[in-house]
């Protein structure tokens, strides 16, 4: 990762260190979400057009907004001078869902698509990329994960900004 962008990933999780315990072990109660159109003969905004889904109390849909829709596009097995490398190329829903359920999704989608993925470390550190690097990194083409990289829990590769064993090259 770029300087600028390690730099967006340490002041993300200092954030999420800060907010961390805020109610998280309460259970989230459910909250519906309803808007109501403007008194205007106005066009109605796409708020007011689009279906309204159940929120829980921490601000998460109860309904997957993106069901249906692929969240990874592609992936791709690639080698550098460290060893193999899988880029994993999320859609634009993946990108995007807040959907608590999806990032086990998304792996699924992963281990269709490159089986081989299924290896030590690799889901520590595709959770990685889907939980901070989507927040610190919306718009990087591809998410890589690389399996020579080792095996150190997930909270070990988070303090490695999803690079444990050493910096992306």
């Amino acid at each position: 990762m770029s300087r600028r962008v390690r730099g967006l990933f340490a002041a993300v999780l200092a954030a999420a260190a800060l907010t961390a315990g805020c109610g998280a072990d309460e259970p989230a109660a459910a909250v519906s979400s309803t808007t109501t159109a403007p008194a205007s003969t106005a066009a109605p905004t796409p708020s007011t057009t689009q279906p309204q889904l159940g929120l829980t109390a921490a601000g998460l849909p109860t309904v997957d907004p993106y069901a249906g829709q692929p969240l990874i596009d592609r992936t791709e097995w690639t080698a550098n001078e460290d060893g193999a490398r899988l880029l994993v190329f999320p859609t634009e829903a993946g990108r995007r869902t807040p959907f608590p359920g999806a990032e086990n999704r998304a792996w699924l989608e992963v281990l269709t698509a490159a089986p081989d993925a299924d290896t030590p470390g690799m889901y520590d550190q595709f959770r990685c990329h889907w939980v901070w690097a989507r927040l610190a990194a919306p718009t990087k083409p591809s998410w890589n994960l690389e399996p020579w990289r080792p095996a150190v829990g997930y909270d070990a590769v988070v303090q490695a900004a999803c690079n444990p064993g050493g910096p992306e090259r």
